[in-house]
């Protein structure tokens, strides 16, 4: 994760480790690392302010938000598949900053893998990775607390995934919102599991680190054509006004179909494999191991069938 003051990640694309430049920094090591905050943090978790400061993005005169955001952090918008609003500036067609938060990249700019023994990304963030879930994985929290017990809310299907592999996707704000298959199959359970709304920021991970286990999350569990049972869980995150299931998951879906999206926010998708079937990609492992997240693009390999 970097030191104390910086969070580091390596970019797949250049093969560098770089900075990572963070929105709401001060407000993160306002609640996790600043005594009185500490103690204000109970206010700043919970799901009404989330859901109110949700709402607030909602509102039109936020659009005004999103040059400045665009600019700061060098967001390239011709990736992107403009807003409602019919102007000239693309910058400026988003109704409010919410429909920009979830736009949509255009068609052909994150194509997805094709090849069935590879598994491609589910969301454009920056993954966590590992063989198999024990007690002895102390990355990015200390193994206890990744339990699949703990992390699907119940004991219904810890045994499907006891000491499987894992990957854990955290989507900053400046990243596309909206979460994908990453393969094709059914949906065999879903469910919500209530809580919390920390931030899943590593910063605040370091300083708090039952947060996978104590916010508000959706569990799907989904049978896959080619990567066997995976658990598929959607991390509600301080300010995420609301996590949406776009997808019927009644009906089968295929590779790449989107799931749903989170509003505003920075979030996570974790998603659990059953043991020996699947492993994460040989640069997350490494990075992985010295507690750096890798930065990979929607649709690309993240983990390898066994």
């Amino acid at each position: 994760m970097g030191n104390s003051t910086n969070i580091q990640i390596y970019n797949r694309y250049n093969a560098k480790k770089e900075i990572e430049k963070v929105y709401g920094d001060s407000m993160v090591r306002l609640i996790y690392e600043n005594p009185m905050g500490k103690v204000l943090s109970p206010f700043f978790v919970n799901k009404a302010l989330s859901k109110a400061y949700g709402f607030m993005q909602n509102q039109m005169v936020t659009q005004l938000k999103v040059p400045k955001f665009v600019k700061n952090f060098n967001i390239d918008l011709d990736e992107y598949e403009a807003g409602s609003l019919k102007v000239d500036k693309q910058e400026l067609s988003y109704k409010n900053f919410n429909e920009f938060f979830i736009r949509k990249f255009k068609d052909g700019k994150r194509p997805f893998l094709k090849a069935e023994n590879r598994m491609p990304a589910f969301a454009e963030a920056r993954y966590y990775g590992h063989e198999s879930m024990s007690d002895e994985v102390t990355l990015p929290v200390k193994g206890t607390y990744l339990r699949p017990t703990d992390l699907l809310g119940n004991d219904r299907y810890t045994q499907v995934f006891k000491g499987g592999p894992f990957l854990i996707a955290r989507l900053c704000p400046v990243d596309y919102h909206r979460y994908h298959y990453p393969d094709g199959g059914t949906t065999l359970d879903a469910y919500s599991v209530h809580g919390d709304y920390h931030s899943v920021n590593p910063l605040a991970l370091k300083a708090k680190q039952d947060i996978f286990i104590r916010n508000e999350r959706r569990v799907a569990i989904l049978e896959t054509k080619n990567f066997g049972k995976l658990a598929y869980i959607e991390v509600g995150a301080v300010c995420v006004g609301k996590i949406v299931q776009s997808f019927d998951e009644k009906n089968e879906f295929n590779r790449g179909d989107e799931k749903g999206y989170f509003l505003f926010g920075g979030s996570t998708v974790i998603v659990l494999g059953e043991r020996g079937l699947w492993k994460p990609s040989h640069d997350i492992i490494s990075n992985t191991s010295e507690g750096i997240e890798t930065y990979i693009h929607l649709g690309d390999e993240v983990a390898i069938k066994q």
